[in-house]
């Protein structure tokens, strides 16, 4: 997302494009709204891409409005278009094309849709959603009801303390999903859920530097205060929802997977962690291939002397037995 922002820069987009874009594509993804639909409910699954889409025409409008061009120095000229290619002359032989028939034409589009969203959309997500599935895992298992319900069971102090979570950590909005029904399984009220699923996203610590250089400082100041502001507002907005709609949040938690038969889901659940474990082992081999020839995973070489090395850094005492890669193989 962040690269792409960049590119726009150089090609001539200005600053309210750039913020509108940094701020409804983490949300509006098929994939983020799909889970949100799987693992929440329909109210969340909905609020999710609109407060999102309020969002970034939020921050498009107040960057162009109070942005002053002089003040940050001349735009970037947009790059220039490729020039077309020059046409073929009259009355030269051009080799026959064949035109594939509709049907095959369909069946390739087909095949070509469910390699992208099993190998390069799942493949692109597959590590994040583990992480948010664990950490999903932990908060259910150790955060004490009680202290859900007093921090976060709705208000503004609720809002404020999901703000102070989500913005400084690095979460993607596939990750952030599970760990939302946890909170909302723990007692933490929609709003509050809502705010940490627009936050986190949005922004984290690692991008602020990648935000200076595309919204300068002054805009990456609004672009925060857009997204803090218009998040709570909605926040706020949903915590009255829910009772004036008479619907629990708890009770209708992933309640969508109650439409699906008993089969499709074992079948699908089967089919999803075999795919997922695929994905992971082509993850593992790949972090392993990055690594340079003759390094093992202390930093020393694959030697006697670097066996030495590693032996002194890491353990009390020469003798010491080690089953470490370096030193199985010096």
């Amino acid at each position: 997302m962040l690269p792409a922002a960049a590119s726009f820069k150089r090609q001539g987009a200005n600053r309210g494009a750039l913020s509108a874009f940094l701020v409804t594509t983490p949300e509006s993804g098929v994939d983020s709204i799909a889970i949100t639909y799987a693992l929440l409910d329909p109210i969340m699954t909905v609020m999710r891409p609109l407060a999102a889409l309020v969002t970034g025409v939020t921050a498009g409008l107040v960057e162009n409005r109070l942005h002053d061009p002089d003040a940050a120095g001349r735009q970037p000229s947009p790059l220039p278009l490729a020039s077309a290619a020059p046409l073929p002359a009259a009355g030269t032989n051009l080799p026959a094309a064949t035109e594939p028939s509709p049907a095959s034409r369909s069946l390739r589009r087909l095949g070509e849709g469910i390699r992208y969203a099993l190998v390069d959309v799942w493949g692109d997500i597959v590590v994040w959603f583990c992480a948010g599935l664990l950490l999903a895992g932990l908060i259910t298992a150790y955060l004490p009801e009680d202290f859900s319900n007093l921090v976060l069971g709705g208000g503004l102090v609720s809002m404020l303390a999901m703000l102070a979570v989500g913005m400084p950590i690095y979460i993607c909005a596939t990750a952030s999903t599970p760990i939302a029904a946890a909170l909302l399984l723990k007692g933490a009220s929609p709003g509050a859920v809502l705010v940490f699923l627009l936050a986190g996203p949005a922004t984290n610590m690692t991008s602020l530097s990648v935000l200076v250089q595309v919204l300068g400082k002054m805009g990456t100041l609004r672009y925060l205060l857009v997204v803090a502001i218009v998040s709570v507002l909605f926040g706020l907005g949903l915590d009255k929802l829910y009772p004036l709609l008479g619907i629990e949040p708890r009770a209708v938690i992933g309640e969508a997977r109650e439409l699906v038969p008993v089969w499709l889901k074992i079948g699908s659940a089967t089919f999803l962690i075999i795919l997922t474990a695929w994905h992971l082992y082509r993850f593992v081999r790949h972090r392993r291939s990055e690594r340079p020839a003759g390094t093992a995973v202390c930093g020393f070489p694959q030697s006697a002397e670097g066996a030495d090395r590693h032996r002194a850094t890491h353990h009390r005492s020469s003798s010491e037995t080690c089953h470490d890669e370096c030193c199985r193989q010096a």
